[in-house]
């Protein structure tokens, strides 16, 4: 059967594969990867094998096999063998001068009868003043986390 996404590897490729594997000092996932792609080769020097040998011979699941060779034939080598870096953005809930605005507050005293500013108590205060309609107190410690203190 003619595969929709034919890997066929070069000698470069190949021997950087069977280097990668006989190092074995790669993540789990990139060394799995790299048994796919040579178990897929269909060059005359490789085996050839069908999605379902190579899922029952690496112990992966078929999906995995037909992305990791699908990867190969239209992103490349590397692409197929590592992890590709998320792509999504978050849109930030406060900007640089309500971000301050919630430092200058969690440094000044707590409201009466506090013994110090808790996460809701501080976005409740924010909301009151006005510097935002609503946050949640999972983006004020957010926002705090990432800043640096002097306390302790």
């Amino acid at each position: 059967m003619k595969k929709k996404y034919p890997i066929i590897l070069s000698d470069t490729e190949r021997v950087e594969l069977k280097r990668l594997i006989a190092a074995g000092t790669a993540p789990t996932r990139k060394l799995t990867h790299a048994r796919i792609l040579l178990k897929a080769d269909q060059s005359p020097e490789g085996p050839g094998w069908v999605d379902e040998a190579i899922a029952d011979a690496v112990e992966t699941s078929q999906p995995t096999v037909a992305r990791v060779r699908k990867q190969y034939f239209e992103e490349g080598l590397q692409a197929a063998l590592n992890r590709r870096a998320p792509n999504r953005e978050y849109q930030r809930k406060l900007d640089g001068e309500q971000e301050a605005r919630l430092l200058a507050l969690a440094c000044s005293e707590p409201p009466e009868g506090q013994a110090r500013w808790s996460l809701r108590l501080l976005a409740d205060r924010m909301v009151e003043l006005e510097v935002v309609e609503e946050v949640s107190y999972q983006t004020v410690r957010r926002t705090l986390k990432k800043t640096p203190s002097s306390h302790t």
